[in-house]
């Protein structure tokens, strides 16, 4: 299975992930902007909110290997607080959030390496060793996405607010789950793919 570099990858990417039990992460393929690569999605309490990594500007085509993280802003403060301010109320969020800081404190030079070190921490978090590897050329596959079959609910702290937001990032599961995230991942009643 070829997968592409995403930032806090979705829930679905990760149960795909874990089913197929290897993975090659496409970093080979041309940068597309406005994409998981960058982005993605949490749940806040005003609903779904998207954090996105400032990248250099990319002229033409430029391999994902090949794309840094801008230091333009303070993207990293900002990531953070969004997900302090969305979490800390979450029953996993103080003893997850010391192993994810400093991902919002060290700079990263190139985006597909800060992607695949979040990547290994979320599995490290779920206690599973899937085989990861990165492609050396582009392999053409069909670009995942995540489906659009419903997806199985699981507990959210804003749900009584604006009910359940399926698509959002692993992060969202692993805050709100804890070490019952792998369950539900492994539930093939959740299975969205």
């Amino acid at each position: 299975m070829v997968l592409p570099s995403c930032y806090l990858a979705p829930v679905a990417y990760y149960q795909q992930l874990l089913h197929a039990g290897k993975a090659e992460i496409e970093v080979c393929d041309h940068y597309v902007k406005q994409t998981l690569r960058n982005r993605c999605w949490i749940d806040s309490p005003s609903g779904p909110l998207a954090l996105t990594i400032p990248v250099e500007k990319v002229e033409g085509k430029q391999a994902m290997r090949d794309v840094r993280i801008s230091d333009h802003g303070n993207w990293r403060h900002q990531h953070w607080q969004a997900l302090v301010s969305s979490y800390r109320q979450s029953p996993f969020f103080e003893f997850l959030a010391d192993d994810f800081a400093p991902f919002y404190t060290r700079r990263w030079t190139f985006l597909a390496d800060y992607n695949e070190e979040l990547m290994h921490l979320v599995l490290n978090q779920l206690d599973v060793s899937p085989t990861i590897t990165r492609t050396t050329a582009f392999t053409p596959s069909p670009a995942w996405q995540p489906d659009s079959q419903p997806q199985q609910p699981y507990y959210q702290v804003f749900a009584s607010r604006h009910g359940f937001l399926p698509g959002l990032s692993i992060i969202d599961l692993l805050f709100n789950m804890g070490n019952e995230a792998i369950l539900y991942l492994n539930d093939k009643r959740t299975l969205d793919i």
